[in-house]
């Protein structure tokens, strides 16, 4: 087990999951555990509030990161190890994503997020593309596009799991058009300056 003052990792993803959180310097002094599990049902990785610590303060919150020790997507299985690195990063990113949403929300609100996301297909959908936008925002776009090809171009990869990732998550096209904007603006912004 890999751990800095705030991250508790396993040294098998440290490298992944350092790479990963180099991309979110405000998550520096925030509590995340990275744990694998059996099994997650649906889901590859969760990235979760510590129960606990609802009760406390943003700021003091901690995180949990459950990852498959197996990641089976429909009928092929992948063991952890086995996925490219690349692919890794941008999964792990994803779910720092979802963290960087959470500590934007209130105790309430963050109750209220699960409640809807256990209840309402159209809030997966929000959520899910709320982590990728965050993930996308903060420099990570080539590893979120690397783990979507990875699913969506893998031909072991069942249908209904490539179906599932179309409709809750962004897609290729809508991240590299993201890209092209915040680039634009970027250089938009430049001239303005100069």
């Amino acid at each position: 087990m890999s751990q800095n003052l705030k991250h508790t990792i396993p040294n098998s993803i440290a490298k992944e999951v350092s790479k990963a959180l180099s991309f979110y310097p405000e998550l520096s002094d925030v509590a995340i555990t990275f744990k694998f599990k059996k099994n997650i049902k649906k889901s590859t990785m969760q990235a979760q509030p510590v129960f606990g610590s609802f009760f406390k303060s943003r700021k003091n919150r901690s995180y949990l990161v459950r990852i498959s020790e197996r990641i089976k997507i429909a009928d092929r299985e992948f063991k952890t190890e086995d996925i490219p690195e690349d692919v890794m990063v941008g999964w792990i990113g994803h779910e720092l994503g979802h963290i960087m949403d959470y500590q934007n929300m209130s105790n309430s609100q963050l109750m209220w997020f699960g409640v809807n996301y256990l209840l309402s297909d159209k809030h997966i959908v929000e959520a899910e593309r709320a982590a990728d936008t965050f993930a996308v925002s903060h420099g990570m776009a080539d590893y979120i596009v690397a783990t979507k090809n990875f699913i969506l171009n893998h031909a072991d990869i069942d249908n209904t799991y490539k179906l599932r990732i179309k409709k809750y998550y962004l897609s290729p096209e809508e991240i590299m058009e993201m890209v092209e904007e915040k680039t634009k603006e970027k250089e938009e912004t430049e001239q303005e300056a100069s």
